[in-house]
């Protein structure tokens, strides 16, 4: 397997996090570059005692560039990394940050695979019986049924490269009943009931993401994106009104925090962010995919990690098999 790319200045955090997980990532037997500057990477490489190949970019994109930047800034890392992916350098390609320029890096290095009209985010997110994947996660704002269509069909390709056979699909709406939902939940609902290839379930509320009543839930960009901020957001504050119940009264309150401590900290695993590592970007040429630009180091080997497992399963060519279909 080549070596993943991994832009290691990319992030709130970077290098110092990026470079922290390349070093996991190292450990645990994944090949990784660091794409940035070679100055700064080796002080940092030196700072935590690691070694690692570095690929030059002497530019990079910060968050508060312009997604369009990355074709003014063309040796920037992100754009380094999409060039040893396209030159087959690189097994895949992990960015920490900002998603407006990943995606726009990837548009212009790689293209989108023949029959998808827009690529998409996937999340993943938790449920009672696992884990719900959504798309689309805010690649695209405004949509059009077709392209729900294709969400549906690359995140089926997603969900069967790890390991779930038959997922299904629903639509998030308002209401379960078909006839439920705006002007694009409704044109959209006939045209997921009669696509070859994936198991459709209908309609699913908000509350069926988090209860996993389907493997897979569709919807457009902005919805997507406010479901993965409100999840989030409600997962952290949950546990900050925890650790204050338990923190604070009598001695008892404080000897019962001690003993659910354990059971806490796995419920907290498996809804923190940094276990998921980082989202696929569905439809381009490429195995490419976008983590948190808040990541620590744990979230960065995360992302690695996943990058490897579905690099592995094929993904680029199932999803490529997916969108022939639609046209067959």
């Amino acid at each position: 397997m080549k070596p993943i790319a991994l832009d290691a200045m990319g992030g709130d955090h970077a290098p110092k996090v990026t470079v922290e997980g390349a070093l996991l990532a190292q450990k645990q037997g994944i090949p990784v570059v660091l794409v940035g500057p070679t100055d700064v990477l080796k002080q940092e490489l030196q700072n935590q005692s690691g070694d690692l190949p570095i690929v030059e970019a002497p530019e990079y994109i910060t968050m508060q560039d312009h997604a369009t930047d990355v074709r003014k800034k063309r040796r920037a890392s992100i754009n380094v990394c999409m060039e040893l992916l396209k030159q087959g350098e690189a097994s895949a390609v992990v960015a920490m940050g900002h998603t407006g320029a990943t995606l726009a890096s990837a548009l212009f290095n790689l293209g989108r695979i023949r029959g998808v009209d827009r690529p998409t985010l996937l999340i993943e997110l938790p449920s009672e019986k696992g884990r719900t994947y959504l798309a689309d996660g805010g690649a695209n704002v405004d949509c059009r049924p077709e392209w729900l269509v294709q969400f549906a069909v690359m995140a089926t390709a997603y969900a069967q490269a790890q390991g779930v056979e038959s997922p299904s699909v629903g639509l998030l709406s308002i209401g379960e009943e078909e006839e439920k939902g705006n002007d694009l939940t409704l044109q959209t609902f006939p045209l997921l009931k009669a696509t070859p290839g994936i198991r459709f379930y209908g309609n699913v509320e908000g509350r069926d993401i988090f209860k996993g009543t389907t493997d897979i839930v569709v919807t457009d960009g902005y919805t997507g994106n406010v479901v993965l901020k409100l999840s989030e957001g409600e997962a952290r504050t949950l546990f900050k009104w925890v650790r204050e119940a338990l923190s604070g009264g009598s001695l008892l309150t404080r000897l019962g925090a001690l003993l659910v401590r354990p059971a806490l900290q796995g419920l907290r695993a498996r809804m923190d962010p940094a276990e998921y590592g980082a989202m696929p970007l569905l439809g381009v040429e490429g195995p490419v995919f976008i983590g948190h630009g808040s990541a620590d180091g744990r979230a960065v080997l995360s992302a690695v990690r996943k990058a490897q497992s579905v690099v592995e399963a094929g993904l680029v060519e199932r999803v490529r098999a997916g969108i022939a279909r639609l046209a067959q």
